[in-house]
């Protein structure tokens, strides 16, 4: 890992820059992919699964006895750990459920906005080599309480041609509605525009490699929602003398090991710890069975020493990170001073993998200092805020004047005019009224 000491406002750029993934030579492969999806359905997916996974895939859908017996095939211990895990993640998205907001703006004009859930939700899910089965609690859980209608999952074969029950088993506490058997890049087209098996969806989510992330742009170009931004996993890590460099050590080879291409930076006041953390890394690193993935990341990976932490944090928000972990004395404080990160871990014994997959908050987050604008997935992310408003015929009295005046002003007549007949009205129904009472 590369030592930067006190880096001057100036090289912060280039020190924030994450690695560069040419995503140019993919797009040609990939668009061609999805188009083949598009007009091929069903029997593009099942070459597709033939070419890329090595299997036949006869049935896209997973039988619902599937879904009801994954739990037999997973350990005792796997499936309490799954359901502790689904518990949290629960009750921290249960409790972000935004509510239905009322204001009267003034006599007689009530607005509303109210929360409705995205219809129909497509989750992709990784498989393969690396069942992902956290992220299918990550997503199927919120878009549960969110109250999306349909929940469909997309997920890869292995080699033997099924799907790991740790994802059924974790789909089935999740209450998510299907599960379809086909992965990668097709599996995006299949839920942005459908399939003879798979119905297209009003919004993707979930990670990916290279060829799903390109995917999901396609898809978002046209139109079709994704969930947010992906890019290789990061993680910022905070420390000083309190916190064992052991710990440290741990916590930067977990994001080291996603990839080649993910990035990692430990960020101090105190030149001292550095020596005892590289010691660890060694140490650990070679005991990993990832270790040549995990070396080949901490190759563009930094440690970067501050003269203060006023200006290691202005760094930081300046990073904005993926993960943001503080293990110092004051942690606390520095914590109040977080502006842009995707999730924060407080403290010597908050671990990163604890958010990844059973704290209960999200592991799905912006990458790439995407988290100086995008939030990580959470319940809203699976709905949508409509505005209500209802007028009374006072209120249009008093309120419908200004909005003629104000669209006089940009010259916008057929506005100003569904006011005025209103008010027209309103008037001549006053004046039928008093009419009638006279005689």
């Amino acid at each position: 890992m590369q030592i930067v000491i006190n880096p001057s406002v100036r090289e912060w750029e280039k020190l924030c820059s994450r690695p560069l993934l040419d995503f140019s030579r993919l797009e040609t492969e990939v668009r061609a992919i999805m188009e083949d999806v598009r007009n091929s359905g069903d029997e593009a997916l099942r070459r597709f699964s033939k070419k890329f996974d090595g299997v036949e895939v006869n049935e896209l859908e997973v039988s619902s006895s599937e879904l009801r017996n994954s739990g037999d095939y997973l350990d005792q211990r796997l499936k309490d750990a799954i359901s502790l895990a689904a518990k949290n993640i629960e009750a921290f998205h249960k409790a972000q459920k935004p509510r239905e907001v009322k204001v009267v703006t003034m006599p007689g004009v009530e607005c509303r906005m109210k929360y409705l859930p995205v219809d129909r939700v497509g989750l992709y899910i990784p498989g393969g080599t690396a069942p992902l089965f956290s992220t299918v609690l990550m997503l199927g859980i919120p878009a549960r309480i969110a109250g999306c209608r349909e929940v469909i999952l997309c997920t890869p074969p292995d080699k033997s041609g099924k799907i790991h029950p740790a994802i059924l088993y974790a789909a089935l506490k999740s209450s998510v509605t299907s599960v379809y058997m086909t992965g990668g890049a097709q599996a995006v087209a299949a839920m942005a525009w459908g399939t003879e098996s798979i119905p297209m969806v009003d919004k993707i989510f979930g990670p990916g490699n290279q060829w799903v992330t390109m995917a999901k742009q396609i898809a978002a170009s046209a139109g079709i929602a994704i969930d947010l931004p992906a890019g290789p996993s990061e993680v910022a890590v905070i420390a000083d003398q309190s916190v064992p460099a052991s710990f440290l050590a741990a916590d930067l080879l977990s994001q080291a090991e996603h990839g080649e291409d993910s990035q990692v930076l430990l960020l101090t006041t105190e030149k001292s710890i550095i020596e005892p953390v590289q010691i660890e890394i060694e140490r650990l690193l070679n005991r990993l069975p990832r270790k040549e993935i995990t070396g080949k990341a901490l190759d563009h990976c930094k440690i970067i020493v501050f003269d203060s932490y006023d200006v290691l944090m202005e760094f930081i928000n300046t990073y904005a990170p993926e993960h943001l972990i503080i293990a110092t004395a004051n942690y606390r404080q520095l914590s109040e001073k977080v502006r842009n990160a995707g999730s924060v871990f407080l403290g010597n014994y908050t671990p990163e993998s604890a958010g990844d997959y059973a704290s209960g908050t999200n592991h799905t987050l912006p990458t790439n200092g995407f988290a100086r604008a995008w939030s990580g997935v959470g319940t809203g992310a699976f709905m949508k805020r409509t505005s209500f408003q209802e007028i009374s015929a006072e209120g249009l009295k008093t309120l419908g004047p200004m909005v003629e005046f104000m669209a006089q002003a940009e010259e916008l007549e057929a506005h100003r005019q569904a006011v005025k007949v209103r008010l027209d009205y309103i008037t001549n129904q006053s004046n039928v009224s008093w009419d009638q009472s006279i005689h």
